[in-house]
């Protein structure tokens, strides 16, 4: 949502950084590597599983997947759901949609599970990819047990506790409340755990599974839009500098969401300057004891860190408006996958 007129803006931009500086940020401290034991601990279900759902986060529909799954899990049948599609600006859906295609992605459902927006589409899509696909040792089963996976933090709880309240809210046995505890940070659900029913008829089960990022990052960029996403704790990155590039990917998006929200007059892509009169705004200053020539002086100085930290919250809820992180990707890739398929979903 653009916020306030392109004019107001027009002198600031001119000033505007052409790229984010990517230089001297260690990616691989940011991902730990204790995921492959999750990982591992999903091969050894597989026997157990007839589909898989991938959820990733409708932001970065492009980038950040963990490539690993496609290698370990690929033989069963694939359904990707891109969730938390009311944080995603969706304008290029479909070019969106031809690019996954043209990686092999046929099946791609967008969710929004805090209203349970598109959930329904789930279980029917699942029952037909299993019905055209050959069960192996569980053909003469009557139950459906389905594996969902994904980095972290993406919803994967809230989409099994989503498809409950869908499909169990009439069943007498279905105990209220939630199956799974999800929260806004990753590493919620550190384990696979056992069965979770989501649906009567057909008699279907869930295992939820933790985040597992790949052990490896493609780039720099793609795992700073891993981290503006919440699939890693901010400070293994550092707020501020998550903050920066935050700041620096709305001023090019043209997403000044943030000039209103805080109150700043215009738009600036000086992080410094930003924080300063966010924490100022939200009274996040601290005293700070300075040494001079003629003793101790106590100076207010706004608090940068926790600043940052509102900057980044308020960015996740939504409140800076829809974001499609992957715009780059999209505009290099006109047309990949434009040919030879048809789109998987073609709702407005």
């Amino acid at each position: 949502m653009r916020l306030i007129p392109r004019a107001l803006c027009g002198a600031a931009r001119a000033a505007w950084r052409e790229s984010f500086p990517l230089g001297g940020h260690a990616v691989a401290r940011w991902f730990p590597g204790h995921m492959a034991k999750g990982l591992k601990k999903m091969q050894s279900s597989l026997k157990l599983v007839d589909c898989i759902i991938e959820v990733h986060d409708a932001r970065i529909p492009l980038s950040g997947r963990n490539p690993l799954f496609q290698e370990t899990l690929g033989l069963k049948p694939h359904l990707l759901v891109l969730n938390k599609m009311d944080l995603a600006d969706l304008k290029e859906r479909q070019k969106i949609i031809r690019h996954l295609e043209g990686e092999g992605l046929k099946n791609v459902i967008f969710t929004n599970c805090v209203n349970d927006e598109n959930v329904k589409q789930i279980i029917p899509m699942v029952t037909e990819l299993i019905g055209s696909s050959y069960r192996y040792h569980r053909g003469e089963s009557l139950e459906y047990c389905i594996m969902v996976i994904g980095v972290p933090n993406v919803g994967k709880s809230s989409l099994i506790n989503s498809l409950r309240r869908q499909h169990l809210r009439k069943a007498p046995f279905c105990p209220a409340g939630k199956a799974t505890r999800v929260g806004g940070e990753p590493g919620i659900t550190r384990a696979v755990m056992s069965r979770i029913q989501v649906c009567e008829r057909p008699l279907m089960f869930l295992l939820d599974t933790p985040g597992v990022l790949a052990p490896r990052i493609e780039s720099v960029e793609t795992g700073l839009k891993l981290a503006l996403c919440g699939t890693v704790l901010d400070h293994l990155v550092g707020e501020e500098t998550l903050a920066d590039y935050l700041l620096y990917t709305l001023n090019q998006h043209e997403l000044f969401g943030y000039v209103q929200h805080y109150g700043l007059g215009e738009a600036c892509d000086d992080i410094v300057s930003v924080l300063k009169r966010v924490a100022v705004k939200l009274g996040k200053t601290q005293k700070v004891k300075v040494l001079t020539g003629t003793g101790d002086v106590n100076v207010i100085q706004p608090n940068y860190p926790a600043a940052a930290r509102d900057f980044l919250r308020t960015f996740r809820s939504g409140l800076l408006g829809p974001v499609m992180l992957d715009r780059d990707t999209l505009q290099s890739h006109p047309s990949a996958g434009a040919q030879g398929h048809r789109p998987a979903q073609t709702d407005p």
